[in-house]
């Protein structure tokens, strides 16, 4: 019958192991996705979504919030952010939330259809006798009862709220007939549950009673979880004191579903007092589905009059002193026993052969004292820690218990090994079983054979008296020896075959001829111990390494083994060679995973590789978590060797004299050295002695979980210093230098330390090196850049982000703080020191300038600091943010200029018409300038803030490719040269392409171009101010409106006055004492960051508009000389000498030769405007 429900053919069973099945496969995505809740649902204080994120308050006011988004053009660029960003996220919380609802649904259409007959030959009472069908009924509704409470447990009733009502919102889901999201919503509405605040009242029923489930359904699996052994757990626990052990998970499941029918729990006193007599009288914590859910029941059924009532006795103070007392002795007992079990040369295969019994008492009562000890000492939760009767409970059982967290390790540690012990070796049995069969059978053969020549009385030396009734009588026996067949060694026939054989051999051995010869009787004696060997080896069967695992279950504590993560790396730390007892514990744990598989794998569900996946990664973490002390101890010793090589120890020369090599030897400095690194490949050695182990699905390898360590404590250490030493109080000029200085010193010594650590623990350290430093600057640039983009990069999306060697995140220093990490405050920190209202830049000189002081600010050397602190990573991440910033405003720029272009295109209308020709000499006079500028001196003024700060970060990018480039000539040069001219290759064959379309030309879908940019901008290899920023259209305003710009704000730059060396060459920092150097007075207009930022933003246009602009201000400048000639000079706003100048580094700057200015102004015309300045 069992076989017969889960058949295929079976309607009723397969429908039912599915919906179980589909059950367990949306618990795993529960809890996969309780780790990804964004932090805007969770967060509700400093969050710029607040004003957008609504909870059910808002289906009942949904036009007033729709409107009040709507009439804010912030919160709707807001409202449109969150949306891209998050509608994929929560479309998979609302599948996870609708596949609870889904799942009650089915599940109460298929008892709808048991009732009514829709199966054939089978209804509720049919179910309920079958084994496998009363298991599945039984299953179904209490993986109901779970859903709902991993969803509140997991995800708070306000943040669930919140991401059903986004999801409403974004996805079109309301406006589908078939949308079930109205159930789905009232299913899932907050119940008020907080695990830190008491227990709502009537919870958790009323929630379980949202869908009603059949009541007399409910009953009468209540009624069979009551009576009935559903897993046939007695079998492998068959002594009366671990019947509560052995109902343990068939208890978990009444205590759920007793929430559908709390009229049991409040009024049947009886049916409470039997459940308590059969599942808890003896405990009263309860570990659920592996251990996800820990429930006390002093705490849960205290508002339940007949439960609380029931569990009285339980929690009666002298029954808990006794069973506090019980399981002390018992666990003292179970540590000496497995211990001597475990002893060199004691579990061998002869005495798991005869004494597998023995073993198999040892490791039930060991596994029953070890879970009792686990949940009745484990921690309270915050709530039932401020509960005064849950406190005095706990406080009893540690005081009888003598609780020791070590003790309890321990009994873990030792029995798991001694379970693997005994599983390998009967395993090994089971293998060989045939081979020793058929080995035992040929001695026990040969030896009557032996025997019969004995008695012929032809064997010479024997001495004995020939017999020919002996001798054809052990030919006899050894002729049914040789009858005897494996392939029926475990029919009852052959058993008693053998026993027959024995007991005649051993009768022969009463015989008075064979008893006074030793030699003959032991050969007997071996004969039979052959033959009952036989039947030993018979008796091995799997049901024993199926009973093992039963007995050796630990599902309970795959979250309460964390309470003893402190205890386990303290133990490692001491002694590294326990890891081999931990990879036993650790694979005790993996079998713990069969519990959520087995329905699926039955279902041969397609869910099977990702509940296996998310599950066995979850064990590896842990497994990676305890095990990450000896990282952290390898860097602590590691810390302690580079402080004696770097403070203590002297450098020897490399001439010496032999009278100072005492000096240098400082043997007791190098005597610590080498102990602490014989202590760093001690726990080496301790790691990789775990070598492989399966978790699931998942093959964890010793060599990789010590190199993933090292990397994790690595990436730990350097984002500490980086967070650290990069924060800046914005008020001394000399503190990024002083701070960059100590971060390369800080940094030297992590890499001197991987250099050091590499042979000893046999790892590529500057692979290593090289991988995990580069990872760490490109995630905090790509967290840093989602300041500028509308789709956003989630931590656990970014390609640069590990769960087994995460990158620390740290928040930001202030609420307010718009960096988000250290490489965003180091950028804002450079352009703060090199702002363009309080610096200026010298282009000869490459270098910044306090306008106050004139004193320098910032120079080359400051990018080959931050070469030396941060790696070439660093410096292009820093170079990879700007490029992120430029791009943010030059879409402000863009945005605001196409938001005026009605004015601006009506005023180039009347402009250009009066301007042309352009190659003219222009009669126009200050007020047609002026007209234009204070038509436009508000979009003009709050412009200039962001050219000027574009232009800032386009020379900070060309010092930043500069010095890139350098490095690259003397680190890389061979990659340098090969990127340089594949570069040149794929740009020659784009222009043979434009020059001649035929040619090849790179598809979109080609990543060739994409792919090769990132190592380009790497070495250097890039022009920024060629870069193509942003995508915008044909726009022939631009040129008059960037030209309007520039003579409306030229004036405003400050001019900077400077004395300079006449001739060339000289430095101005020359000696005060150098008088004959003749001297003279210039001022500079400090528009550098001006012109670069115009120059950026043609770029993002066709070339024509560029040279427009240029023909524009070189008609002003001929306009101007025209005018000069007739003393009329104040007829034009602007100088001409800063225009010109304006025009020339201009040119300059943009790469382009003068020769395509005076196409615009002749060289007479430019000689004539210095002419007239000087």
């Amino acid at each position: 019958m069992a076989a017969d429900f889960l058949a295929e053919n079976n309607l009723c069973g397969q429908a039912l192991l599915r919906l179980v099945a589909r059950g367990n496969a949306t618990i795993a995505e529960l809890f996969r996705l309780s780790d990804y809740i964004p932090k805007s649902f969770r967060q509700t204080t400093n969050n710029k979504y607040n004003e957008i994120i609504f909870d059910f308050n808002y289906l009942s006011n949904q036009v007033y919030y729709d409107t009040l988004i709507q009439s804010k053009p912030e919160l709707q660029t807001l409202d449109d952010e969150f949306k891209v960003n998050h509608l994929e996220i929560l479309t998979r919380f609302y599948l996870a939330f609708e596949s609870i609802h889904k799942y009650v649904t089915d599940l109460n259409r298929f008892l709808e259809d048991l009732e009514e007959g829709i199966y054939i030959q089978q209804n509720v009472d049919t179910v309920l006798f079958n084994q496998d069908g009363k298991q599945l009924l039984s299953e179904s509704v209490y993986i109901y009862g779970l859903m709902l409470l991993i969803s509140d447990m997991k995800f708070e009733g306000s943040v669930r709220e919140k991401l059903l009502i986004a999801y409403v919102r974004y996805s079109n889901q309301k406006s589908y007939m078939d949308s079930n999201i109205d159930d789905v919503c009232k299913l899932l509405r907050s119940t008020g549950f907080s695990s830190s605040k008491p227990k709502p009242q009537n919870y958790p029923e009323s929630f379980f009673g949202r869908i009603k489930i059949n009541p007399n359904i409910l009953s009468q699996i209540i009624g069979r979880l009551r009576t009935d052994d559903l897993y046939n757990q007695m079998n492998a626990f068959p002594l009366p004191e671990h019947r509560s052990h052995a109902l343990s998970n068939q208890a978990s499941m009444l205590y759920i579903l007793l929430f559908f029918r709390a009229d049991i729990l409040n009024n049947e006193q009886a049916v409470m007092r039997e459940i308590v007599d059969k599942f808890f009288p003896d405990n009263w914590i309860l570990s659920i589905y592996m251990g996800s859910i820990q429930v006390n029941l002093a705490e849960s059924w205290d508002s339940y009059k007949a439960a609380r009532s029931a569990l009285a006795n339980t929690l009666n103070t002298a029954n808990i002193k006794q069973q506090s007392i019980y399981h002390m002795n018992k666990i003292n007992e179970c540590i000496k026993e497995v211990n001597e079990t475990l002893n060199e040369g004691f579990l061998t295969q002869d005495y798991l052969l005869t004494s597998l019994n023995k073993i198999l008492n040892l490791l039930r009562k060991s596994n029953v004292t070890l879970k009792w000890s686990m949940l009745h000492t484990s921690p309270l939760s915050p709530f039932a820690e401020a509960n005064k009767k849950l406190k005095l409970i706990r406080d009893q059982v540690l005081r009888d218990f003598q609780f020791e967290p070590m003790k309890i390790l321990n009994l873990l540690l030792n029995l798991s090994q001694l379970e693997f012990n005994v599983r390998n070796c009967y395993k090994s049995m089971i293998e060989q079983k045939q081979t020793q069969w058929e080995l035992l059978k040929k001695e026990a053969k040969e030896r009557t054979e032996e025997l019969s020549e004995v008695f012929s009385g032809q064997k010479p030396l024997t001495r004995i008296a020939k017999n020919e009734n002996l001798q054809k009588w052990f030919l006899m026996i050894s002729g049914k020896i040789d009858a005897l067949n494996y392939e029926a060694s475990g029919a009852t026939s052959t058993g008693r075959d053998i026993t027959q054989i024995v007991n005649a051999i051993q009768e022969v051995l009463n015989f008075h001829e064979i008893d006074k010869n030793l030699q003959v009787k032991q050969f007997i004696q071996d004969t039979a111990n052959f033959l009952l060997q036989m039947i030993n080896t018979s008796n091995i069967k799997e049901d024993a390494l199926i009973q093992i695992q039963i007995i050796s279950d630990l599902s309970y504590a795959l979250e309460l083994i964390d309470n003893f993560t402190n205890e386990m790396q303290s133990l490692i730390k001491n002694k590294p060679n326990l890891v081999i007892k931990l990879r036993a514990t650790f694979l005790k744990l993996g079998y713990a995973l069969d519990l959520p598989l087995l329905r699926i794998t039955q279902a041969n569900s397609s869910d099977f590789g990702s509940v296996t996946q998310y599950y066995s990664l979850e064990l590896v973490s842990y497994v990676r978590k305890v095990l990450q002390i000896i990282p952290i101890s390898m860097f602590n010793l590691l810390a302690k060797i580079i402080s004696i090589q770097t403070n203590k120890l002297k450098e020897v020369p490399t001439l010496l004299d032999k009278d100072k090599l005492k000096d240098y030897s400082q043997l007791d400095y190098r005597y610590e050295i080498s102990k602490l690194t014989y202590s760093i490949s001690l726990y080496t050695q301790g790691i990789l002695q775990m070598k492989s182990a399966n978790l699931g699905c998942v093959t964890i390898d010793s060599k990789q979980l010590l190199e993933d360590g090292i990397r994790k404590e690595l990436v730990k250490q350097i984002t500490m210093a980086l967070h650290a030493q990069i924060q800046f109080s914005g008020k001394n000029s000399l503190e990024l230098m002083n701070k960059l200085e100590k971060l390369t010193e800080q940094i030297d010594g992590f890499r001197r330390s991987f250099e050091y650590i590499q042979d000893y623990v046999n790892i590529y350290g500057l692979r290593i090196w090289q991988e995990e430093f580069s990872r760490i600057i490109y995630f905090h640039v790509e967290q840093e850049c989602n300041n500028f983009t509308k789709k956003k990069i989630f931590e656990f999306e970014s390609i640069y982000q590990s769960k087994n060697i995460p990158i620390p995140v740290y928040p930001p220093l202030a609420p307010n703080d718009p960096s988000v990490n250290f490489i965003g405050r180091l950028a804002r920190e450079i352009l703060r020191m090199t702002d363009p209202k309080m610096t200026y830049y010298l282009p000869k000189k490459n270098a910044w300038y306090d306008l106050k002081t004139k004193e320098e600010v910032i120079n080359l050397r400051l990018f080959k600091k931050l070469e030396q602190s941060l790696n070439s990573f660093g410096l292009h991440g820093i170079d990879r943010l700007f490029s992120f910033m430029i791009t943010k405003d030059l879409q402000i720029i863009y945005y605001n200029l196409k938001q005026n272009s009605k004015a601006i295109e009506e005023s180039f209308k009347t402009c250009m018409s009066q301007m042309q020709p352009l190659d003219s000499i222009s009669s126009l006079n200050i007020k047609f300038y002026s007209s234009i500028f204070n038509k436009f001196q508000k979009l003009f003024t709050f412009l200039l803030d962001i050219f000027l700060r574009v232009g800032q970060m386009q020379l900070l990018r060309t010092k930043i490719c500069y010095q890139l480039n350098n490095e690259a000539k003397f680190d890389s040069k061979q990659l340098l040269h090969a990127l340089k001219a594949f570069n040149q290759a794929l740009l020659s064959e784009v222009n043979a392409h434009f020059e001649d379309p035929t040619n090849a030309y790179p598809e979109e879908e080609n990543p060739l171009i994409y792919e090769l940019n990132p190592y380009l901008e790497c070495v250097g290899l890039c022009e920024p101010l060629k870069k193509i920023y942003i995508k915008t259209n044909e726009w022939e305003q631009i040129s008059f409106v960037m030209s309007m710009f520039t003579l409306s704000q030229l004036s405003k730059l400050p001019v900077i006055k400077l004395t300079v060396p006449i001739f060339k060459g000289s430095s101005t920092a020359m000696s005060t004492s150098a008088t004959n150097v003749p001297m003279i007075n210039v001022a500079l207009t400090n528009s550098v960051c001006m012109i670069t930022g115009v120059i950026t933003l043609l770029k993002q246009f066709n070339p024509d508009y560029r040279n427009q602009f240029v023909s524009i201000l070189s008609q002003y400048v001929r306009s101007g000389i025209a005018l000069s000639s007739s003393q009329r000079l104040t007829d034009l706003p602007v100088d001409n000498a800063k225009v010109l100048n304006f025009l020339e580094d201009f040119m300059d700057f943009s790469g382009l030769e003068r020769k395509i200015l005076e196409v615009y102004l002749p060289r007479y015309v430019i000689d004539q405007v210095h002419s007239i300045i000087s």
